[in-house]
Parts: structure tokens; sequence; C-alpha cells
């Protein structure tokens, strides 16, 4: 995980950097400048690092889910001891285990890092999966969490939201000025906070479109490892069952791109999608073992 978050914060580093060359070559004050690059970074990784410290809590109250303290039954007793022999395979610390009511077949993982995380299962899930097809999801959640996958995910955030608002801003301000002859001495007009707000709409469009293609190629790396864990051809049967009932997500938004099912979209609307379609998901496991054998 540290590997990860120096990768990024030097990541994010070299955006600023980049971002003050190029003003200064546009003569953009470097005083100024320098406070927007702070600025830029507390405000764009600010949301993001808390939104993940506080995933856990975040999702077992937009989801109602009941994390499984002592089990109450042989599904519960199944739910806990698959998840931490799962752990273990894994490398990972043992998740907390929970259940939420929602008719879809879904589950999702979330938490802070690999040894403090939550992995949490449907009730509609529980009821139309057979024991391999959930243990080939819960290995799938298992693996995010190996994985790394919501650090990385708030971590990408973090640098795409601070590319963005040291950009609308610098742009705003180069066209401000240029509308108006220079009004530096006078402070920014009404165009520049109107060019920032829409810069901002536009440039956040293809942020997201960024960060929902990273999360594409992690939910391939996630089946893999579910296939990994719990075996190719269970990996295989809950996806198909996945795409067998394609029912939409009722998950929050904060944690919808941790499930195992997403969205459901074609054209452009596909760019803005965190799970890539369901044959692409199944087509790319038979090709690993096509590859295998």
């Amino acid at each position: 995980m540290f590997n990860r978050i120096a990768l990024f914060l030097a990541t994010n580093l070299a955006v600023m950097l980049l971002a003050g060359l190029v003003m200064s070559l546009l003569g953009v004050n470097s005083s100024q400048m320098g406070g927007l690059l702070v600025m830029a970074a507390i405000f764009g990784f600010g949301g993001s690092i808390i939104s993940l410290l506080l995933s856990k809590t975040m999702a077992k109250r937009a989801t109602g889910a009941q994390v499984i303290a002592q089990p109450r039954n042989e599904g519960e007793q199944w739910l806990l001891a698959t998840v931490q022999r799962q752990a273990q395979a894994a490398g990972i610390g043992m998740p907390e285990v929970a259940v939420y009511d929602a008719p879809e077949i879904n589950a999702f993982a979330t938490g802070a890092n690999r040894n403090n995380a939550l992995v949490a299962v449907s009730t509609g899930l529980l009821r139309a999966m057979n024991r391999d097809e959930a243990e080939a999801v819960l290995g799938h959640e298992v693996s995010h969490v190996a994985n790394g996958d919501m650090v990385t995910m708030a971590l990408l955030q973090g640098v795409l939201n601070t590319f963005v608002i040291v950009l609308a801003r610098v742009v705003g301000g180069i066209i401000d000025n240029y509308i108006s002859g220079n009004r530096d001495s006078r402070g920014p007009g009404i165009a520049y906070y109107l060019i920032v707000m829409a810069l901002e709409l536009v440039l956040g469009l293809f942020a997201t479109m960024i960060a929902m293609w990273f999360s594409r190629r992690r939910e391939f790396r996630a089946d893999a490892g579910g296939a990994a864990l719990a075996g190719r051809d269970k990996m295989i049967a809950a996806l198909e069952r996945l795409s067998a009932n394609p029912r939409p997500s009722t998950l929050p938004t904060q944690v919808e791109a941790f499930g195992i099912a997403g969205g459901i979209g074609q054209g452009l609307k596909k760019l803005f999608l965190s799970h890539p379609p369901m044959q692409e998901r199944i087509a790319a496991l038979r090709n690993q073992d096509a590859l295998a054998g």
C-alpha cells in the first residue's frame, strides 16, 4: 500500500510541477501559481482521502449492511468461513463480513486498507446463487481488497481532482486576461468565474471517464483473482448468473464502483460505467483458460 501511495503522490507532484512550468512559460504569476497548486492538492486529495477513511462506516449506513459478529445460522457460518479462508490465501487480514437487504444479485468490498476492510453480500445474491457461485463472488471481492483497489481509486481521484482544479483556473485566468486586456491589478472578472465553472464541468467529465476506465480494468483483475481463489469455472458461472439476471444496482453511488455488478449502457454511456459488460468479463476468463491450456 505504501508503494502505491508514494507512486500516486509522486504523480500528483509531477502534475503540479508540469503545471507550474507551463504557467511560467505563459507568464502566469509564480506566487499565485504556488498558492493555486497547494490549494488544488489540498482540495483534490482531501475529499478522496476522507471518503476512503470513512468508507466502511459510510457503506454500512448507506446500505443498512449488518455485520456478522456471531453467525446465527449455517449460511452465515459458511460466509465467515469462506471469507476467512480466502483472506488467508490472499495474504490479507480478515475483513468484516456483512449482509445487506437488496433484491439484485450483488456484493461489494470497501475499506481504508487491506487489513481493515468490509465484504458485504446482498440478500438477493444469497437467494439466487448456489454456494459455488457465491464463493466466486466472495473471491472477487476479497481480490479487490488484496489488490488495494479502494486506495488506488481514492488516490487516482485525488490526482484527477487536482488536475481539474489547476487547469480550470489557469485557463480561466488566461482567457479572462485576454478578454479584459490583462486584469491583474483589478482581480478576476465575472468571465473568469463563468469560464472556471464551465471548464470544471467539462474537465470533470473527462476525469470521470479516466477513473471509470481504470475501474473497468480492475474488475478484470478482480475476476482473475476470484478465479484463483475459488476456481475459474465457479467464477465464470457466477458471471453468467449475473448476466442472466441484469437488474439495476441499488448500491449507493459511493460504493457502486466496488460491487460485483455495475450499470448497463451503450454508446457514450459505456465510457462512464465502472464495470465492463459481463460478456467481456466472461470472455476474458475463458481466454485465460485457453491460454493456460
